[in-house]
């Protein structure tokens, strides 16, 4: 079954060039484009209130928009569907926003100047349980937790715990602070990308959390790596 996109986006060019990628993408199919955020939520109001829910596996979002911020409108939607994944696709690299958005909900975040090849290969792997952050993004994010960890904790007080990881899973842990994609680790570890999904999918687990950017906090603030 193709994975359904929706987008939101107020850039009319940059739209019709989502449009026509997920219209003829292979595995892909476009279920719906937004220029603002309030009409797609009017949408999933209007189908929730039938009795139904919108069939998207993945709503794109843009956080400079009119009317509601995307940030907002990720939180918005994710209180009214909380499994559905949001993946902000933005101009913005800075550390704040992207702190901001994931507290939000988005499930992934990407950059514009992300090549479609890429932007689909992310898509695909949220789809198998990732949590995609580009490369830029995934540096940035962790030199700002360890600033953050550094800052509120004394270097050197505690001992690592491992909560119960295996030392495969400690080293595929190491791998997603390093901002490694899934096909990176596999390659650094030796192993299939089916095999990085499923200790992935452990992790997350024994750590009590939904995507990445949780594991790589959490292995940071407990010293798990």
């Amino acid at each position: 079954m193709d994975l359904s996109v929706a987008i939101i986006e107020d850039d009319p060019r940059y739209r019709a060039s989502l449009e026509t990628l997920f219209t003829h993408a292979q595995g892909f199919a476009l279920a719906a484009s937004y220029g603002s955020p309030r009409r797609a939520l009017d949408e999933v109001d209007r189908l929730i209130e039938s009795g139904k829910r919108p069939v998207w596996n993945f709503v794109l979002m843009d956080l400079e928009l009119p009317g509601i911020s995307g940030i907002n409108a990720t939180r918005e939607l994710k209180a009214r569907l909380p499994e559905l994944s949001i993946v902000v696709l933005t101009v913005f690299e800075d550390p704040a926003t992207i702190v901001e958005a994931i507290v939000a909900g988005a499930d992934g975040y990407l950059l514009k100047k992300t090549p479609a090849t890429e932007l689909l290969s992310q898509l695909r792997m949220i789809a198998a349980g990732g949590a995609p952050l580009t490369p830029g993004v995934a540096r940035t994010l962790i030199s700002l937790m360890r600033k953050s960890l550094t800052s509120i904790a004394p270097t050197g007080v505690g001992s690592p715990t491992r909560l119960d990881l295996t030392e495969r899973e400690q080293e595929v842990l190491q791998c997603l602070v390093r901002g490694l994609s899934y096909k990176q680790a596999a390659d650094d570890l030796r192993v299939g990308v089916e095999t990085v999904r499923t200790h992935i999918r452990a992790i997350y687990k024994k750590l009590h959390v939904h995507n990445a950017a949780e594991a790589v906090a959490r292995a940071l603030r407990e010293k798990l790596v």
